[in-house]
């Protein structure tokens, strides 16, 4: 059973791309409108005219409820934190849209990273989406267990022109948050997807993990035979290197076949001329290389062979006899008397 490995690659790269060119319109919709909205340009207008037509409570409920000692929690649908809540997240989406895509075009972004990412975006996004549809339930009278009106109704049955602008901006703006929940959402799906590994990464995998193994048992190998000598590292470091550029054993292409040196062939000379092996084109010497009317001529004219009727004998060269300097004194005295 293969070992377990993270895959490094992404098994739809397109998606990925498509994604990530979809995301950056929505982000800056988002970051435009919850912008605009900040801090309250239209969320009080449109829970005082939800108030005033009975879909959800009244600003002044919370006004009344203080007067009467009985204090109420602000319905968080219509609080400030919704604004500000989409409006920072939006900024962080920008951010971490301009980080991850030059890693991604780097080839460095991979599938292990997008999982926490993408993992914090939908959820915050999600919340998001529960704040944006929070019930009002603070009024007896005009109970809201669902979304605000302005997202379940039609905004022309507002007769006011700016109010009816201010409800279809915050149509758009919840619109908005639901497409980016939807874009994070898949690459969290996908990210998972491409997490999951395929038969042939698998194999790629096994292959490049026994390759690093044996790569590691030859350098132990040679750190192992090193042990004895007392050399620093960066001696054997240089010898491990000297090791590796050290070349082939000449004529063993094709088989194993025994060298031949130009020591070898000197011997073989004095051992009463038996046949030599020619040399080759390559340098070196090997008895089944092949014979060329080059290498033949060469052959007679370096080697020629043995002639036994002009075969001569070979005598050691006889010792000189030694002269005294007594000797060379007389013969240069005698030389210079004849004058």
């Amino acid at each position: 059973m293969g070992r377990f490995f993270i895959p490094r690659q992404w098994r739809l790269p397109k998606f990925v791309y498509a994604l990530m060119i979809l995301e950056l319109p929505f982000t800056v919709a988002n970051l435009t409108l919850f912008g605009i909205a900040s801090p309250n340009l239209y969320r009080t207008i449109l829970w005082a005219e939800g108030g005033r037509r009975g879909f959800n409570s009244d600003p002044t409920t919370i006004l009344y409820a203080y007067a009467n000692y009985r204090p109420v929690k602000m319905p968080i649908v219509w609080s400030n934190f919704n604004t500000q809540y989409n409006l920072v997240i939006g900024v962080l989406c920008m951010f971490f849209w301009l980080v991850k895509t030059p890693m991604w075009l780097l080839h460095v972004f991979y599938p292990i990273l997008s999982l926490p990412l993408h993992i914090a975006l939908t959820t915050l996004w999600a919340y998001s989406l529960y704040v944006q549809t929070a019930p009002d339930t603070i009024d007896p009278k005009r109970i809201n267990n669902g979304p605000p009106w302005f997202i379940t109704k039609n905004c022309n049955i507002v007769e006011d022109k700016n109010v009816r602008h201010y409800c279809m901006q915050a149509k758009a703006s919840f619109a908005v948050s639901v497409c980016m929940l939807v874009i994070n959402a898949s690459f969290l799906i996908l990210t998972i997807y491409s997490l999951v590994p395929t038969k042939e990464a698998r194999a790629a995998h096994e292959t490049k993990v026994a390759e690093k193994k044996a790569e590691k048992e030859k350098w132990a190998a040679l750190e192992a035979s090193m042990d004895h000598n007392d050399m620093t590292a960066e001696e054997q470091w240089q010898h491990m290197w000297e090791l590796q550029q050290l070349p082939r054993t000449p004529g063993t292409a094709g088989g194993f076949k025994h060298p031949m040196t130009p020591r070898t062939r000197a011997f073989s000379a004095l051992d009463g001329g038996h046949e030599q092996a020619p040399m080759p084109a390559d340098g070196f010497y090997t008895r089944d290389a092949p014979k060329s009317p080059r290498m033949m001529q060469q052959q007679a004219e370096w080697y020629p062979p043995p002639n036994s009727q002009q075969q001569e004998s070979w005598h050691p060269p006889q010792p000189q006899q030694e002269i005294s300097p007594v000797h060379q004194y007389e013969d240069w005295k005698g030389k210079g008397s004849a004058y």
